[in-house]
């Protein structure tokens, strides 16, 4: 096998983020050894009391010895790394593959053909698979927990909540996983960047800093409080821009409402509901707990407050300003009946058609070169279009 598509120079040169069958090698690998293991074990060839070395990074590790069998409880640990630097791996297979094998085509059968266009239609259709199937993953972890719904005073009572269920736990390290392979799409300019770049790099950062300080400082309810808030909302904006990239222009403005009142309620009521409960509420933590102790596993100085708020304020300020983006469209929707793509209008950029549409119709013979009218739009024509 030539070196330049080699198993470590896909490692180097990072091509499992691109190449879905690069990843799957790095998938398939320590799976086929940890099954191997697995059948040693049950063969008898290798002891069963020894631990299976590839387990941490396919499975949750750090189980608490003491849980029953019939009710297992987690703690964190350093094996949590090894998990997520996996699954990172994983979330790249799953992204590429649905791009590539899944999205792409549909896109293409819906009459799809601007690369850019198929390109933006595949980001958003992986974030609907993604953001839908953990809205019902955390869920299930919310409604098993005392802080359904948005109880935000037990995010302070009985602290600390260093034990978690499995599902609990990989639920935050599958996210963990997720955001971190975001955060190197984003490095790695795999998607074009959109007008809210730097926005959404802030939005990225302050996701992982919230994630990493919540797990670590055992504040996983408040998490799970956040992610959900998150999640519910983001289903929505990909079902906006789908329906705008399809042209679907009923579905596109009934979806776009529905969206709307779904990103106010739970981008700006719920996380501020969560903010005034991280000021207000703070003290609900026992007292024993208000000091720095990891060894305890309480770590709630009283200028944790304001680490914790910090934070949850800056996501906040961002949500505002894709806030400000959602009722700007509204109201050029209003006076212009135009209904642009959510948070950015103008993503194809260069390469592609841009599209005015107008209630005003024309007649071809008395439209600009270069121009032509198609089912009362006027579409102009770049350079390179086909």
């Amino acid at each position: 096998m030539p070196l330049n598509v080699g198993f470590w120079s896909d490692i180097k040169t990072m091509r499992w983020m691109r190449v879905p069958a690069s990843s799957f090698k790095m998938i398939f690998y320590p799976s086929l050894l940890f099954f191997n293991f697995s059948l040693l074990q049950r063969l008898g060839i290798v002891p069963s009391d020894i631990p299976n070395p590839i387990r941490p990074l396919l499975l949750i590790s750090h189980r608490i010895p003491s849980s029953p069998d019939s009710d297992p409880m987690y703690q964190k640990g350093y094996c949590d790394l090894l998990f997520v630097a996996f699954y990172v791996i994983v979330w790249s297979f799953v992204r590429q593959s649905l791009t590539f094998y899944v999205l792409h085509p549909i896109a293409r059968y819906y009459g799809i053909k601007k690369q850019s266009k198929l390109d933006r239609f595949a980001e958003q259709g992986y974030a609907l698979i993604y953001f839908l199937f953990m809205t019902v993953y955390g869920t299930a972890v919310m409604s098993t927990s005392k802080i359904w719904w948005y109880k935000t005073e037990h995010f302070w009572l009985d602290y600390p909540h260093w034990e978690m269920t499995p599902l609990a736990k990989s639920y935050y390290l599958l996210h963990s996983a997720y955001w971190t392979q975001q955060l190197l799409v984003l490095a790695l300019r795999l998607e074009k960047p959109r007008k809210d770049f730097t926005e959404l790099v802030i939005h990225h950062i302050v996701t992982l800093w919230l994630i990493g300080w919540s797990y670590l400082v055992n504040m996983t309810r408040i998490g799970n409080a956040v992610f959900l808030s998150m999640d519910v909302s983001d289903v929505f904006l990909a079902l906006t821009k789908l329906a705008n990239y399809l042209e679907f222009e009923r579905t596109k403005t009934t979806v776009f409402l529905v969206f709307l009142v779904v990103w106010t309620y739970f981008r700006h009521y719920l996380n501020l509901k969560i903010l005034w409960s991280v000021w207000f509420e703070f003290d609900l933590v026992p007292e024993f707990a208000k000091r720095w102790s990891p060894e305890d596993g309480v770590w709630f100085p009283y200028w944790m407050k304001y680490q914790i708020f910090s934070p949850l304020v800056l996501l906040q300020l961002v949500n505002l300003f894709w806030y400000f983006l959602i009722w700007r469209i509204l109201i050029r929707a209003l006076t212009s009946s135009k209904l642009d793509d959510v948070r950015s209008d103008d993503e194809d950029g260069e390469g592609g058609e841009e599209e005015i549409r107008s209630q005003t119709r024309y007649e071809d013979g008395n439209l600009p070169n270069g121009v032509s009218n198609r089912a009362g739009r006027i579409v102009v024509k770049t350079e390179d279009d086909d």
